[in-house]
């Protein structure tokens, strides 16, 4: 089992900055391919970020594309999103998620509890 926990969130006015959190225990994550997804108010959970389990290549969300940065550090077994430029369509609650790289599906096994995030015009 992985458990996941996200940190980071807050309160930010429109064109600010906050980097995001995600601390992984149970398991080492290195063989784990992780994501950031998203959900806003009245909206269904949406993908914005995803980086291989040998943080080699990552994918983004065309809406973040440019302004959000994604990476891992295996040491920390820890996940992180930097985000720049944040406007208030931007806010949601923030998750993370993790899949062992050997599962075939794109469905990912484990989430966190999610971290919110408001954006402020």
């Amino acid at each position: 089992q992985v458990q996941l926990v996200e940190s980071g969130g807050g309160l930010v006015q429109a064109g600010g900055s906050l980097r995001l959190s995600c601390a992984a225990s149970g398991r080492t994550t290195s063989n784990y391919n992780m994501g950031w997804f998203r959900q806003a108010p009245g909206k269904e959970r949406e993908f914005v970020a995803a980086i291989a389990w040998n943080g080699g290549s990552t994918l983004y969300a065309d809406s973040v594309k440019g302004r959000f940065t994604i990476s891992r550090d295996t040491a920390k077994n820890s996940l992180y999103l930097q985000m720049n430029s944040l406007a208030p369509e931007d806010t949601a609650v923030y998750y993370c998620a993790a899949r062992h790289k050997a599962v075939s599906t794109t469905e990912y096994t484990y989430w966190g509890q999610g971290t919110q995030v408001t954006v402020s015009s």
